[in-house]
């Protein structure tokens, strides 16, 4: 099995995970070597040369996926819109395709580098958490990325069925890791990953079928 890593903060507590439960090091070095950001991610997965992997929400449309995925409630920190001149963030599909049904202008920002912008200018009014958009609008989470597979689904399903976040503890070196990183303190990381939701249920569910649509009437 080819999994691929999306290497943000927001699937810390995934990664942490796999690192208990992956017991072949060699299924370790290939989770390694194959970790990017999601719109890379989403092309290899296309071209079938990752078996799974957290797909962009967007580009998982038509792939086989499980209840699994990054979820944002309410206001996610680390998806926005900086008022301005429209500019993709070029490691995006979803975050930019969710900026245009909203119809939000702006430099589209996302990840470690859009959740350090937040907190560097937080005082900002001017700033668009496009989930918090999302849900004011719709009244609903909206899931960024789903776990998808196109080859050893049983494995997967296997790997990550006793995943839990209430269960997963952030160990501090890894913390340490992460905030020398991304120049953001552990509180901040602590508190940005309370935002963060993993289960795709049926409000969840409910959400894509209305993103898929919104998509779909704008040409995305």
């Amino acid at each position: 099995m080819i999994f691929a890593k999306i290497d943000f903060i927001n699937l810390l507590p995934f990664h942490i995970y796999l690192k208990k439960n992956v017991k072949s090091s060699q299924l370790k070095q290939i989770i390694e070597h194959n970790k990017s950001y999601p719109s890379l991610i989403n092309k290899r997965f296309k071209k079938r040369k990752v078996h799974s992997a957290f797909i962009s929400s967007i580009k998982s449309k038509n792939e086989k996926a499980l209840d699994l995925g990054i979820v944002a409630k309410n206001e996610v920190l680390s998806v926005l819109a900086i008022p301005g001149e429209y500019k993709k963030d070029y490691q995006s599909d979803t975050s930019n395709a969710l900026a245009s049904v909203l119809n939000i202008k702006g430099q589209v920002l996302i990840g470690d580098k859009a959740l350090k912008y937040y907190h560097s200018a937080q005082k900002n009014n001017e700033i668009i958490d496009l989930a918090l958009k999302w849900k004011e609008k719709y009244n609903l989470p909206f899931v960024f990325a789903r776990l998808c597979v196109n080859k050893n689904e049983k494995q997967l399903r296997a790997l990550v069925k006793n995943f839990d976040k209430k269960k997963i503890k952030i160990p501090q070196y890894i913390l340490e890791i992460y905030t020398k990183r991304s120049g953001l303190t552990k509180d901040q990381i602590k508190d940005y990953l309370q935002k963060i939701d993993y289960d795709i249920k049926t409000k969840e569910k409910k959400s894509l079928k209305l993103f898929f649509k919104l998509t779909q009437q704008k040409g995305i």
